[in-house]
């Protein structure tokens, strides 16, 4: 045991920084949140009316999450939870793939295994790491709500609800790592899993029940398939049940030793589904280095593709539901006359707009990490191979800037014409065919601003790039999507690029603001290939 509290030791070391950052962004989330919902809803008539139109609003179920009652913290935990629960989910399967098959694919894993240790040693170590994140980020969490004013209680229950979450993430993140033969596939899974698990609960909130009164809406059977609706269901500020806490720590116990069992009885570096290996000679394009990237880039990008295709599915399968109930709902209508004044748009054009607003970030996430695997690269030791032969850093990183250029385009495409299929099938088709690809490519200025913003980070602080890199896409969304509920002021809002992607097709394409936005990300490029120049390579 004492050997294995020394591995914990060592890598929580390694993870000092990125963990405290993690655990103190996502507590502070939760502290504004709370903030916001005290100072932008302090009346109850003001609560009870967001609530009822929320509860009747298939697009405020999908994003938001249930709604649970009208005092103020059944409120911060409808506008927050889900986001900060995503949130502890990333962190927590980033963490354990880090120090379980990426270690294997790097032979640190092997250093380890030559001392006299058992062999799911440094798995128990990362699995008891993992959780004690987020035991803290649960107890951080807790503090920031009640540091807003919230009851005690309330808060700790939804601290717990985010810190199961999280945990549960630790053992399926540990389970990713047996089954995927590399640290890229892995962390690819992982982090797609984490965002099914958003969509399933989404989609099993959008086709709830609300109550008589709308202050409460009873979820679908599909939000039972995701943690994130099993920790919804403790409702900390209404009615607090920690019995669906304990069926997701408990799901989490059986699966880490069922994790712990697999790692005992494999050899270190195999895994449970095999890496194919690769052809004897490179195909067309091989020898490039646009074609590497492709090659390397080219499972990520499909991910990022079916994601979109989920989210442009339900942005058009749920357009029938949005139709019939707006129906006979006054009140959603008076809504979306005041979120868009002077318009006559729809409740579908806005429920759309919203989900190819979240396509949008996507995209954003799609280039960022084709930017990213130029880190992975230059870590991992192949980068200074590869410029080793007669071609320059700005070709390579100019290569791999095409490339995220294009990933962004195609995730918004898919996205747009996902959603362009989902509501033919449906009968709820309007506008000409090829509006609501036109409305997601809306989005992708902003994205391209977020990559060249990735690349200068790489090319000035390549260790801190990672992070920093997935922060400020953090950062933009937070801006972009809670700037208001916040009342942060308007020019901090307005850092975001997202502020300023048109949101079609409720609002006009702005032209002006999509050259400027081009025009930063071509200059951001150019600043990142002469910042790469001037540099060495780094571990």
């Amino acid at each position: 045991m004492a050997a294995i509290m020394s591995l914990v030791l060592v890598q929580a070391r390694r993870d000092r920084m990125v963990l405290t950052a993690g655990i103190l962004g996502i507590a502070f989330l939760g502290f504004a949140v709370a903030g916001g919902v005290a100072t932008e809803f302090a009346d109850q008539a003001d609560r009870a009316a967001i609530i009822s139109v929320a509860a009747v609003s298939p697009a405020f179920l999908f994003v938001r999450g249930l709604p649970d009652g009208t005092g103020i913290g059944a409120v911060v935990f409808f506008q927050g939870y889900a986001f900060t629960a995503v949130l502890a989910g990333l962190m927590s399967t980033f963490l354990v793939i880090r120090h379980t098959r990426t270690d294997e694919e790097l032979g640190r894993a092997e250093l380890i295994g030559s001392v006299p240790i058992p062999r799911a040693a440094s798995m128990t170590a990362t699995l008891l790491l993992g959780t004690a994140a987020n035991v803290v980020l649960a107890l951080c969490v807790a503090a920031g709500f009640a540091a807003a004013g919230l009851p005690g209680p309330g808060a700790l229950t939804a601290g717990a609800a985010v810190g199961a979450v999280g945990a549960f993430f630790v053992a399926v993140a540990a389970a990713i790592a047996q089954v995927m033969p590399s640290g890229r596939a892995a962390n690819g899974a992982a982090a797609g899993l984490v965002g099914a698990t958003y969509f399933l609960r989404g989609i099993g909130d959008a086709f709830g029940t609300p109550s008589a009164d709308l202050t409460q809406v009873t979820s679908g059977w599909v939000s039972l398939l995701s943690p994130i609706g099993w920790g919804q269901r403790s409702r900390p500020f209404s009615a607090a049940d920690p019995a669906p806490l304990l069926v997701l720590m408990g799901a989490a116990a059986a699966l880490a030793v069922t994790v712990l069992v697999i790692r005992s009885g494999r050899d270190l570096g195999a895994s449970l589904l095999p890496e194919r290996a690769g052809r004897e000679r490179a195909g067309a394009g091989g020898g490039s280095f646009l074609g590497l990237a492709w090659r390397q880039q080219r499972p990520t990008l499909m991910g990022w593709c079916f994601a979109a295709a989920l989210l442009g599915g339900i942005a058009g399968g749920l357009g029938p539901v949005v139709t019939d109930v707006i129906g006979g709902n006054e009140s959603l209508r008076e809504l979306i006359a005041r979120l868009v004044p002077g318009s006559r748009a729809e409740i579908i054009d806005v429920f759309t707009a919203a989900l190819l607003g979240i396509a949008g970030v996507l995209a954003a996430a799609a280039g960022i990490q084709a930017v990213l695997r130029l880190r992975a690269e230059e870590a991992e030791g192949r980068a200074e191979l590869l410029l080793a032969t007669p071609r320059s850093r700005a070709r390579w990183l100019g290569a791999n800037l095409v490339l995220a250029a294009a990933s962004v385009a195609v995730v918004a495409v898919v996205a747009g014409t996902a959603a362009t299929i989902g509501l033919s099938l449906s009968g709820m088709a309007n506008g000409p065919p090829g509006l609501l690809v036109a409305a997601a490519l809306a989005h992708a200025p902003a994205a391209a601003v977020f990559v060249a913003a990735t690349a200068v980070l790489f090319a000035a602080a390549p260790r801190l790039s990672i992070p920093l890199g997935w922060g400020i896409l953090a950062g933009g969304l937070v801006l972009g999507q809670l700037g208001e509920l916040l009342r942060l002021p308007a020019w901090l809002q307005d850092m975001s690029p997202f502020r300023h992607s048109a949101a079609m097709p409720v609002e006009p394409f702005d032209p002006a603001a999509a050259l400027i936005m081009t025009a930063i990300a071509l200059a951001g490029a150019g600043i990142a290939a002469y910042l790469l120049r001037r540099r060495d390579l780094t571990a």
